[in-house]
C-alpha cells in the first residue's frame, strides 16, 4: 500500500489509529485516576473529547507526509476532471 493510489486511505487509517492510540492513553490515565474520570458524569464523552484534542495536533505534525501525498492525489483527480469537463464543453461547442 505504498503507492500514491492509496494515499487517502493510508492517511485516514493512520489518523484513526492515532486517535485510537490517544483514546487508549487517556483511558489508562483515567483508569489509574491520573486525570479526572468524569466531568458531571460524562466519562465516555469526556475521554473521547480529550482524545480528539490530543490526536488533532499530533496528526498535524506526525502525518505531514501522508497529508501531502493525499493532497497531491486529490489535486491530480480534480485536474483530470477539469480536463474532461473542458473536453466535453469543447466537443459540445463544435456541434
Amino acid at each position: 500500500m505504498s503507492s500514491p493510489q492509496f494515499a487517502t486511505l493510508r492517511y485516514t487509517a493512520l489518523r484513526i489509529g492515532l486517535f485510537l492510540a490517544s483514546f487508549a492513553v487517556v483511558w489508562v490515565l483515567a483508569y489509574f485516576r491520573i486525570i479526572p474520570i468524569a466531568v458531571a458524569g460524562s466519562n465516555f464523552v469526556w475521554l473521547l473529547l480529550l482524545a480528539i484534542v490530543i490526536s488533532a495536533p499530533l496528526s498535524f505534525v506526525l502525518l505531514r507526509k501522508q497529508r501531502d501525498a493525499m493532497s497531491e492525489q486529490i489535486v491530480a483527480k480534480v485536474d483530470r476532471q477539469r480536463e474532461r469537463l473542458a473536453a466535453n464543453r469543447s466537443s459540445e461547442d463544435d456541434l
